[in-house]
Order: structure tokens, then sequence, then C-alpha cells
């Protein structure tokens, strides 16, 4: 017989037993590691080729996270008439492959012109590592169109406004790309219906590279052409600003006030007087910040010609605006 002065350590040895040995109940199942479907195919025509991006799978159907890598099957092919099957469909559609894979969107460019005039469905397999997947993904459609006409011969100069952009090429609308000094790709700046386009938001003294392409409308979407050749510079402001308008004259017995209309445009810094005494050459009375002076330095009886400049901060200075008149009593 075991003393009772025993019993407790007997019994905590016991439940140390049974604490080592965990959770006692039912197996779980095995983890079927299926891959989640391919998510936002995302496909557009760019001139002769069809260029499909979907987004990778992070996480299993089971939501645990995917550690190993993963095929894709990427199939194409026209849109049938009729009822849709996609399992059916998805059998007899082009394999597509030579996909690359960066930052965890898989991306396919593959030749359109066999499906010239027709609707094209995309669709996408993700293949686990253990052979399991999930089933195709929801189909992306894109309409084939013949090739729009690539631009060409662009040039690109800086003006007042900021750049200017012309090229070659037929087309209904165009896009402007821009590619700035800290920016790792192009962006879409905008679109224009002629082969023309002013850049407004150029920032001067920057390296700045354009590129265009044409736009034709396919189906419920759109077809681009390829890429025009890149257009490189960095604009200089050397440009004059706008002359100022709208000069008026005020006299009085002690000055003359002389008002005008202020420059909108943001790099101008300041303005000039210029005064002239009967017909004599027009001379530089001062400079103002305000669209406004009151010149104090008169005499009576006499008749004095004003005008005034605007000056950038880049020193031009714009032309003189039409003058104005007055005789002191």
């Amino acid at each position: 017989m075991i003393p009772s002065s025993r019993g407790p350590a007997l019994v905590s040895a016991v439940l140390l037993l049974f604490a080592g040995c965990g959770y006692i109940g039912e197996p779980l199942p095995p983890l079927m590691n299926i891959p989640g479907r391919g998510e936002n195919l995302v496909a557009l025509q760019r001139g002769p080729n069809i260029i499909l991006h979907v987004t990778l799978p992070t996480l299993t159907t089971e939501g645990k996270t995917i550690n190993r890598p993963v095929h894709l099957d990427l199939r194409a092919g026209p849109k049938p008439a009729g009822t849709f099957d996609l399992a059916k469909w998805a059998e007899s559609a082009k394999a597509i492959g030579g996909g690359t894979v960066a930052n965890g969107v898989a991306e396919y460019t593959f030749p359109a012109t066999e499906w010239i005039g027709k609707q094209v469905l995309m669709t996408v397999k993700i293949i686990g590592a253990n052979g399991r997947d999930a089933g195709w993904s929801v189909p992306t459609e894109v309409t084939v169109v013949a090739p729009p006409e690539q631009p060409h011969d662009l040039a690109c100069e800086a003006v007042p406004q900021g750049v200017r952009l012309t090229w070659q090429g037929a087309g209904t609308s165009f896009a402007v790309l821009r590619q700035g000094p800290e920016e790792k790709g192009y962006s879409e700046l905008g679109r224009t219906p002629k082969p023309v386009y002013v850049d407004t938001t150029a920032p001067f003294g920057k390296p700045l590279s354009y590129m265009v392409y044409s736009v034709e409308k396919a189906g419920t979407g759109e077809a681009q052409s390829e890429l025009s050749k890149s257009c490189e510079l960095t604009p200089l402001d050397t440009f004059p600003p706008a002359t100022p308008l709208g000069l008026a004259a005020v006299p009085s017995t002690s000055s003359v006030e002389l008002v005008w209309e202020r420059n909108p445009e943001p790099t101008v810094i300041g303005y000039r007087v210029y005064r002239a005494t009967g017909n004599g050459p027009f001379e530089r009375l001062a400079e103002t910040q305000e669209p406004a002076y009151s010149d104090r330095k008169i005499e009576p009886g006499k008749t004095y010609r004003y005008a005034v400049s605007a000056v950038k901060g880049n020193h031009a200075e714009s032309k003189m605006s039409a003058p104005v008149e007055v005789t002191l009593p």
C-alpha cells in the first residue's frame, strides 16, 4: 500500500504524463494543398498580339500559404455560340506557353492574327506542385481586330506651356505615355484624336521620355497599336511670359495710379513699369510684385505714357503692354 504522504506526488506525475500526450481526439484529415484559382485576368490586344496578365494566388483553397512553385495552364480560343461549357471548351482550346512571372503576376504574350474578327476567350488553371488544382478561372474576353497602325516619327519639343508632341500615323484616337526620372515605367498622360499633344504638366529641367500608341474600338473594349519609338528631352524654360493685359492709369494731383490684370503663370515673379514723358522713349521706372503701382514722381501739366511687362523666375521678360497715356492738370 502506498503511504498517503505520496498521494499528491503520484497524482501530479499522472497529470504530467497525460499533459505530455497532448490533445486526444479524432485525427485531422490531411491538407489537400490545392492552389486558389487565378485572379484578375486582364487581357488586351496590342498590335498583332494579345497580352494577358493574371494574379497568382498566395493561398490554398484551405487558406494556407502556398510555399511551393505552381504551374499555369493557359487556354485561348474563339468564343462558341450557344450554351457555353467551360470544361469542354478548354479541352479543345489552344494551350498557350511561354509566360513569365514577376511580383506575383504572370504575363503571357501570344499571336492573335488567327482570330481577327472573332471574340477570343482566355482562362487559366493554377496547378500545385502536387498536381492538384481548383479548376479553370473565370474566362476573360477580347475582340480581335486588324492591328491598328503604329505611330511613327514621334517628335517632342519644349514650348511655353510644357512639351509639345507630334507624330505620324492614322487613327481616331491616340494615347500618350510619359516616364519621368524617378519613375520605373511609363504612365498614360491622356488621349487625343489628333497626332499632336501638349503636356502641360511637364516639369522643366528634368529628363522625360515619351511614347505614343493608337487606339481603336474592339467590341466592348479597345485594341492598341504597337508602341512608337520613344522621344527623350529635358525641357528648359527659356520662354518669356505672356504680355500683361488691361493696363489702366488714373491720375490725381499727387500721383498716377496704375493697375493691370495679374498674370496667371505660376513662374511669373513680378512686373516692370515703364514710363515715357510726352513723345520721348520709354524708360524703366520701377519693379513690383503686384499688378499695381503708384507713380508719385510726376509734374503738373505734363503728359506721361505708361507700359508694363511681366518677368519670370528665369529672368525672361515679356513684351511691353499696350501703352496708356495721361495728361496731368
